[in-house]
Order: C-alpha cells, then structure tokens, then sequence
C-alpha cells in the first residue's frame, strides 16, 4: 500500500501599494536631477580651476568699473530671490502677518523675479570664470568661490524638480530656499565685502 503525501506550498504574493511606484519613481527622477546639478556644478568648477584666467575686463553696462558692476548686479540678483521667495510664501499662504491670498500678479511676479535674478548672475559668473577662475586665496574668497560654483548646479536641479511631476511636494520649496540661501551667501561674500571695504560707488 503506497501512501502518497503531498506537500501543499504557500506561495506568498507580495502586492504593491497604489503609492508605491509612484514613490519610487519620484525618489528616481530626484536623483536623476540632483545629479545631473551636481555635474554642472563640478563642470564649473574644474573649468575655473584649470583654465589660465585671462584677468580681462568685460563690459561695464555703465559702471565705473567692473567690480562695481558685479557687486550691484549681485545685490540686485539678491533683492529679486529675496521678493521671489516672499512671494513663494504669499502663494502657499506661509507669508508671515499676511492672511489674505496672494493675488494674480504675484504668480507672475514670482516667476519674473526668478528670472531676472538669474540673468543678472550670468555677467557676473562669466566674468568670475573667464577672468578671474577658482580663488581661493582667503577663506571668504574660497567659500565665494565654492558657492558660485554650487548656485548653478542647484539652480538646474530646481529646474528640473520644476517641471517634473514626479517628484516629492516639499522638493521645489527645499530646493527653491536652498537656491535662495546660496544667492545670498554669494552676495555677503563678495557685493557686502565689497561695500563695507571699498564704499558704495556708482
């Protein structure tokens, strides 16, 4: 008499949650962004490393001078993120002491501040780059320059965190204030410097 015995598997079936793709995707296509930013940013910084600076001037748009010129094409850049971020907030109805909605013009004015800002950075850059390549005689004129570098990496991350879908909600704010805090930065290391130490020329 044969006795057959029969081994029941389980099999386990692993079901994925509605929000699991999703997620993986967005960790992915933020990756992807902070990446590609991180190699803008490294690209700009060996190029002012290893080229030989020409220490040219370039055109003044009126300025006396060229570092007169930068200090106030940085400041202006500086003031325009600063009203960029405030209405950020407006819109997200995180603007402190203002409790109303941020009315249309703000949508447009945020992204115009944006832009404007950025291209006041660009004579500034080309000069810093071109002219002038990666200093790092003194602190403030290494962290100057490491920040310059670091602005136009994260400003292309944010602008592909802008037009993707797929990304997490907080990312853009984080990425935007990370921008803004960098712009800044720049700003007091060198338009303040340059004020506080040379004065306020025209």
């Amino acid at each position: 008499m044969t006795n057959d015995t029969t081994n029941d598997t389980t099999t386990e079936t692993v079901t994925e949650t509605p929000g699991d793709a999703p997620a993986a995707r967005g960790t992915t296509a933020l990756l992807a962004a902070t990446a590609i930013g991180a190699a803008v940013s490294i690209s700009l910084g060996v190029y002012a490393k290893t080229h030989d600076p020409t220490g040219d001037a370039i055109t003044t748009f009126g300025f006396p001078r060229v570092l007169p010129m930068k200090a106030w094409l940085t400041t202006g850049a500086a003031s325009l993120v600063i009203a960029q971020v405030a209405t950020a907030m407006w819109m997200w109805g995180r603007l402190p002491g203002v409790s109303r909605p941020a009315p249309s013009w703000a949508v447009h004015g945020h992204r115009w501040f944006g832009t404007l800002a950025f291209l006041l950075t660009l004579p500034v850059a080309y000069h810093c780059l071109w002219s002038l390549g990666f200093q790092d005689t003194t602190a403030r004129v290494t962290a100057h320059s490491l920040l310059g570098t670091a602005f136009f990496g994260v400003f292309t991350t944010k602008m592909l965190v802008l037009r993707s879908d797929r990304v997490p909600a907080k990312t853009l704010p984080i990425v935007g204030g990370l921008l803004a805090t960098i712009l800044v930065a720049i700003w007091w290391t060198s338009s303040f410097w340059f004020f506080t130490n040379v004065g306020f020329p025209m």
